[in-house]
């Protein structure tokens, strides 16, 4: 038996190009907009309290991720990476960007895509960390699919790599 292909895929997520699905009694709270993912799975991304959520699929306004974000004020990037395993998505990478009183910086988000729920598996810290995305690669393949949403602890990685909280 072969070693396990893991692999990447990359889209882009312009939020400009996404289609705006707020409901009429929301608007003045925040944006809701949905955007196309990989493989036919949506991207549901939700502007609230200049903090950015996103959930993925058909189930993307009921899942964990959809109340996650980072505490600072953020922004997402423009990317979305896709981790696969066997062609199939099994955690996501995004970069979110943020300002706070202490500075300004990003995070990469790694995301766990299951099948009836997805959540946030760990923060690493961006900033300073040259090797911020290999080190989100890792525990992406390592821990995401073994992540329980409604149980694990979401786990924090510093610029060192080294996990913090």
């Amino acid at each position: 038996m072969g070693a396990e292909e893991i692999s990447s895929v990359y889209t882009p997520l312009k939020l400009d190009a996404c289609k705006d699905v707020t409901p009429d009694d929301a608007k003045e709270y925040g944006t809701v907009w949905i955007c196309a993912g990989y493989d036919g799975i949506d991207v549901r991304v939700a502007e609230g309290d200049l903090r950015i959520f996103v959930s993925y699929g058909p189930k993307a306004d009921s899942q964990t991720a959809t109340y996650e974000t980072l505490p600072q004020f953020n922004s997402i990037g423009e990317t979305l990476e896709w981790r696969l395993a066997e062609g199939k998505p099994f955690a996501t990478i995004l970069r979110f960007r943020w300002d706070s009183d202490n500075g300004e910086g990003s995070t990469l988000v790694v995301t766990k895509l299951g099948k009836d729920d997805a959540c946030h598996v760990a923060h690493v810290v961006a900033t300073g960390n040259p090797k911020a995305n290999e080190l989100a690669r890792q525990i992406a393949d390592s821990q995401a699919r073994g992540f329980v949403c409604k149980r694990d602890r979401v786990r924090t990685y510093g610029p060192d790599g080294k996990e913090i909280d």
